[in-house]
């Protein structure tokens, strides 16, 4: 119990301390949708539930369920979000970044190889049990990945951002539409190889 205490005030610590360079700050007690009465919201405003049953499976072996402003109209102005992940045996997240928002990732369950990069090509990684907790700074290239062959690993990320969004760079490089020429030098491949690379990483 004390445990969980001082994880979720690290978390707190640590979004409020992001929150001011990260979403315009609020100048009522919360912001209220157009159109809804605030006399008559609730604690039910307050609430999400989306969470309750996990998190959605994917071909991938990751499954994930952000609770973003879209979903959760509460936290609009907040600058904070959510996101479950539950990764099966042997899955990975792959390289991605946040954009707009520190991440702070919460083991609830497993253990989980992870690592980010900074800006001078330097790896920071860590192998992190259950309870333990890794922060990966705004815009900065990570991964997660569980490879345990048995179990699979629970963890809920929280971000200093209503909406710190999600760049996946196979994705973005190799499923978008920059030239072939530029992948193969950049990348020191060859055509094929880039057909290939591109095949799997088609949306």
């Amino acid at each position: 119990m004390a445990k969980s205490i001082v994880v979720l005030s690290a978390i707190a610590m640590f979004l409020f301390a992001q929150v001011h360079a990260a979403d315009p700050e609020l100048v009522n007690d919360f912001a209220v949708p157009d159109g809804v009465d605030e006399g008559k919201l609730d604690g039910v405003f307050f609430t999400y539930t989306g969470l309750r049953g996990g998190a959605p499976s994917s071909t991938s072996g990751l499954g994930r369920k952000t609770v973003s402003v879209k979903d959760f109209p509460a936290l609009n102005g907040m600058g904070l979000s959510l996101e479950l992940l539950e990764f099966q045996p042997s899955s990975v997240n792959v390289p991605h970044t946040h954009p707009r928002g520190a991440e702070l990732l919460f083991v609830v369950d497993g253990s989980l190889t992870v690592g980010t990069t900074d800006t001078n090509g330097k790896l920071y990684k860590n192998v992190l049990q259950k309870g333990d907790v890794f922060v990966f700074p705004k815009g900065l290239t990570h991964y997660q990945a569980n490879f345990d062959k048995t179990n699979k690993a629970v963890a809920v990320s929280a971000f200093a951002s209503s909406n710190a969004g999600t760049v996946s760079l196979p994705k973005n490089l190799f499923g978008s539409n920059v030239p072939d020429e530029v992948l193969t030098k950049a990348f020191k491949i060859s055509a094929d190889t880039l057909q290939q690379l591109k095949a799997n990483n088609q949306n």
